[in-house]
């Protein structure tokens, strides 16, 4: 796991049209979000050298979002998206949020299981949010303070 580099973006960009073929963000899109390191991080998983999954986290004032994750369909159920996301989360928390916020596809149940395993809960479904008409689940969780208390 590392964080990505510029020269990563073009090659994100792909991996990001293979797995979000109805909806991929399209690259300026990577480009803009990279030069906004004051409130985004974006990290990239590699086996052997090869980009095999990234993701990305949005934090503003106490509210993260989850900008993106994905994960090659071949490295699936090899622990990456949860250390993506896990790292995704520690880095929520360095940087003061107590709340992160996403939105999964409706008809993607490997993710929203991967989701309610760290304790998101659905608090909302945006209606037809995706370009090819499918619905968005919104999913909240509430960071533990450092305490252990959550908010």
């Amino acid at each position: 796991m590392r964080d990505l580099t510029f020269e990563d973006i073009e090659t994100i960009g792909g991996l990001e049209e293979e797995l979000f073929p109805a909806d991929a963000w399209p690259i300026e899109m990577f480009y803009s979000e990279f030069f906004q390191p004051d409130t985004r991080r974006y990290i990239v998983a590699e086996v052997d050298g090869e980009a095999v999954g990234y993701a990305g986290l949005m934090v503003l004032a106490t509210t993260a979002d989850i900008q993106t994750i994905g994960v090659l369909p071949r490295f699936e159920g090899q622990g990456i998206g949860r250390a993506l996301l896990t790292e995704l989360l520690d880095e929520a928390r360095r940087r003061g949020a107590d709340n992160v916020m996403l939105e999964v596809r409706a008809d993607n149940p490997r993710a929203q299981q991967l989701y309610t395993r760290f304790g998101f809960a659905r608090i909302h479904t945006r209606k037809r949010y995706y370009r090819d008409g499918v619905d968005a689940w919104v999913m909240r969780l509430a960071l533990a303070t450092e305490d252990g208390e959550t908010p």
